[in-house]
């Protein structure tokens, strides 16, 4: 049976490659850090500049945090060993939820083995066929995979915009609940969602809002609690979901906080939490250390706004097409695949490690490389960072080929 089943994938996978869309994998021998030690298939390991993790506040190797989960390898275990109703809860999950909470300023918090699992517990649990959800069309591929699991009506708005929001929002009148769901950061742009706006229309239709923060939770806001903190409007967002894997600390997990009775409400119903192991107990230890290090100081921050800005000031000095923002992703955009993709391989054999979006995972038109800065790179590392798109763009003009959005896209 299998015989005829490879030769089905085996023809799916090289349509995927004939595209142009074929995910390479690049392997890392070093820790997550600013400057890393990579390489590819074939390809001998390579010390080069990292300006393409989510490593935002550089914390994925800060000494502290790795000694947090030795400390707890060797205190609590390796792992939990069951899901949480059943023997998987430590108090060091209990302190981890406590601490989240007061951190966002929510009644509640809940533990899932990531964000994308927090994601898909909620929209089943909380709606049902009689409810609504609203969600932004560019949202996270895990917003959209948990409202698939949802019986509620689904009904999508275009990015950011507040009209059609509207418009949605009296489309949905008649439902019993009506939840409107957005990024914090959409990530392929770094673009910040209206929250301020989201929840006047919420309030205005009688609306729950719920917001994914996982690319500004840490970092973002004036205590680092994310895009709410930083719209001013914590206090009238009813659901946050995040990730523990980007600025706080790197490694793994997600939670959502929320009104109390939703955060019981998933405890008792969330499929995700309810069948699947608790986080291991050095990521709980580690990322209680994280939250330690943001809270008690604003200079990892600090660092990074100044190094966002920077970046930002010597790209548009040297000419390059920036799309505007505050954030740590910027957006450096090419137009053409080709181009983007050929742009971060030269960049790559200067030592600058970028990837290259394309579409599907961008629009036709728009590909683009997207560097994300970290509070771990120092100014020298950002000029590196500048010259080597200034020296590839020279060497990609001085051997031009036929450029297009179908073969030679590079999507990570």
């Amino acid at each position: 049976m299998y015989s005829a089943v490879r030769d089905q994938l085996a023809g799916e996978l090289d349509e995927i490659r004939s595209a142009g869309l074929f995910k390479h994998e690049r392997r890392i021998s070093s820790p997550q850090s600013s400057h890393i030690t990579a390489g590819a298939l074939g390809a001998d390991d390579a010390r080069v500049l990292n300006f393409c993790a989510n490593n935002y506040l550089g914390l994925a190797d800060h000494p502290e945090i790795i000694a947090a989960a030795k400390t707890a390898l060797d205190e609590r275990g390796f792992g939990m060993a069951s899901v949480r109703f059943i023997c998987g809860t430590q108090d060091l999950h209990l302190e981890l939820e406590r601490r989240v909470s007061r951190f966002l300023g929510t009644e509640d918090t809940i533990l899932f083995s990531s964000c994308f699992d927090a994601n898909g517990g909620v929209f089943e649990s909380l709606l049902g066929p009689e409810d609504a959800v609203i969600s932004d069309a560019l949202n996270h591929a895990s917003i959209i995979d948990g409202i698939r699991l949802s019986k509620a009506q689904r009904l999508r708005y275009a990015n950011r915009d507040m009209a059609d929001l509207e418009a949605k929002l009296q489309e949905a009148s008649g439902a019993r609940r009506r939840l409107v769901v957005t990024d914090g950061v959409f990530s392929m742009d770094g673009y910040l969602a209206p929250l301020e706006a989201i929840c006047n229309l919420a309030e205005r239709y009688d609306a729950m809002v719920m917001v994914d923060d996982s690319h500004a939770v840490g970092f973002m806001g004036a205590t680092g609690a994310g895009t709410p903190e930083h719209a001013g409007v914590a206090d009238r967002v009813d659901i946050f979901t995040g990730t523990f894997g980007k600025a706080l600390g790197g490694a793994s997990g997600g939670y959502v906080a929320a009104r109390a009775e939703i955060v019981a409400l998933l405890r008792q119903r969330a499929r995700p939490y309810l069948f699947s192991n608790s986080l291991a107990p050095s990521i709980v230890a580690a990322t209680l250390t994280a939250l330690d290090l943001v809270q008690n100081s604003t200079d990892l921050r600090s660092t990074l706004t100044a190094n966002a800005a920077l970046f930002r000031r010597r790209m548009t000095e040297e000419g390059f097409d920036l799309l505007e923002g505050e954030h740590a992703i910027v957006p450096v955009m090419f137009g053409d695949a080709v181009l983007a993709a050929r742009t971060a391989d030269a960049m790559l054999a200067q030592g600058v490690f970028v990837t290259a979006f394309s579409y599907p995972v961008v629009p036709k038109g728009a590909a683009r490389i997207r560097v994300q800065l970290s509070a771990a790179h120092t100014a020298e590392d950002i000029g590196a960072c500048v010259q080597a798109f200034v020296a590839a763009r020279a060497e990609v003009a001085a051997s031009p080929v036929d450029v297009g959005d179908a073969p030679g896209a590079h999507v990570g």
